[in-house]
């Protein structure tokens, strides 16, 4: 008999309602043994069944939901039919060569992500529930979906605040971990052991793709450029020139191999800079651009920080704008889920406003289609793109 939980009264409405998470708050008592890890059942105060999820008292949020029906069970069964349902919805939303194959609760398998590059997956378990589930999911993956190699990148924070250790390897025999791919017609080498969160960041897909039409003939800035996904794709779309500028000296290494494997590095150079000290100096020496594009990490990761993070994004969208020649254009986002979108764009405009440049919106999207937005989870929408032209 699974162990049951019972919610405060007035607790527990956002779960009624679609939301995944129970927090430890919400509960007043439970009824039975688990040990963290167990698929638990949970009620509200009137004893009425709102589902059922995987336990862990060392967290702030004690359940994830898995289902909404009493009967279903949490076997291999049930991650059969999730992973296929995931992989069916890609298929017609998206490229799926390279793709985010399941995206954790807006998938309904909560602390689970899945990146899929060609043949090789990437896992990421961010909850103690999901990890006794790990070698179903692996044995799945190679079954049904073709995995020549599994690689897991547990290594973050947040399991920590799970009472968990990061941990990263394979999860199959050892394989090649550059892995290489193409997404929009641009190649990249993909270091899935070493890379950043799972070596690729596959939620910007499309917006990278938006930025063609604005790139060609144009002399590109892209700060903050990572692995050079911006500033290739401005290459391919036909930039007289590109520059790509990154802290990380390693970052800016591994993208210029990304433009000589797509056989532009003639007109796509990366230099390591910190973007809030170079564009002031260059801004001095009069340099300007037709296209600015700024993809800084996220200055966010909590509520508690939102003020200081404000504060830079504003900093990093002045000095940005401030490089675009007139009738220009300014590509600006923001992937952190506390700056929602109201408050990032009343930053952009303050920024614009010191900048004593008008803004004319362009286009706004999200996260590309893999990274599909849950209405009741609103955590699953955090990245915000928007392009402009500066006047």
């Amino acid at each position: 008999m699974a162990c049951k939980f019972y919610l405060y009264k007035g607790k527990g409405k956002k779960a009624e309602s679609g939301h995944p998470w129970i927090y430890t708050t919400e509960i007043e008592n439970y009824d039975g043994e688990y040990e963290n890890g167990d698929i638990v059942e949970v009620y509200n105060f009137k004893g009425s069944f709102i589902g059922k999820g995987y336990i862990n008292d060392a967290s702030k949020i004690a359940i994830r939901m898995m289902t909404r029906d009493i009967d279903e069970e949490i076997d291999e069964d049930f991650f059969r039919k999730r992973l296929r349902d995931a992989w069916e919805y890609r298929k017609k939303v998206i490229d799926t060569s390279s793709c985010r194959f399941v995206f954790g609760e807006a998938d309904f398998l909560p602390g689970l992500i899945i990146d899929k590059f060609e043949d090789y997956y990437v896992i990421q378990s961010l909850a103690l529930g999901i990890d006794k589930y790990k070698p179903i999911i692996v044995k799945l993956l190679q079954e049904e979906f073709g995995a020549k190699g599994i690689y897991e990148r547990s290594d973050v924070p947040v399991r920590e605040l799970e009472g968990m250790e990061q941990t990263k390897g394979f999860l199959t025999e050892p394989f090649d971990t550059m892995v290489q791919i193409v997404e929009n017609g641009v190649k990249y080498y993909v270091d899935i052991e070493n890379g950043q969160k799972t070596g690729f960041f596959l939620d910007q897909k499309e917006n990278r793709a938006a930025i063609h039409k604005i790139c060609k003939d144009a002399d590109v800035l892209d700060c903050f450029t990572h692995t050079g996904s911006f500033a290739l794709n401005a290459g391919i779309a036909g930039a007289k020139s590109v520059l790509g500028i990154d802290i990380s000296e390693h970052a800016v290494e591994f993208a210029t191999k990304n433009a000589q494997l797509n056989g532009i590095e003639d007109r796509v150079k990366f230099e390591c800079h910190n973007a809030f000290d170079v564009l002031p100096a260059w801004a001095r020496e009069g340099r300007k651009f037709d296209v600015v594009i700024l993809d800084p990490p996220a200055f966010t990761k909590s509520r508690g920080t939102i003020n200081n993070a404000v504060r830079g994004y504003k900093e990093i969208n002045l000095r940005g704008i401030k490089m675009v020649k007139k009738g220009g254009f300014f590509v600006t986002c923001s992937c952190s889920h506390f700056m929602n979108e109201e408050l990032f764009k009343e930053t952009i405009a303050d920024a614009a406003r010191d900048a004593r440049r008008c803004l004319r919106q362009v286009e706004f999207r999200t996260q590309a289609a893999d990274h599909p937005i849950l209405w009741t989870s609103d955590e699953s929408y955090y990245l915000k793109f928007l392009i402009f032209q500066v006047v």
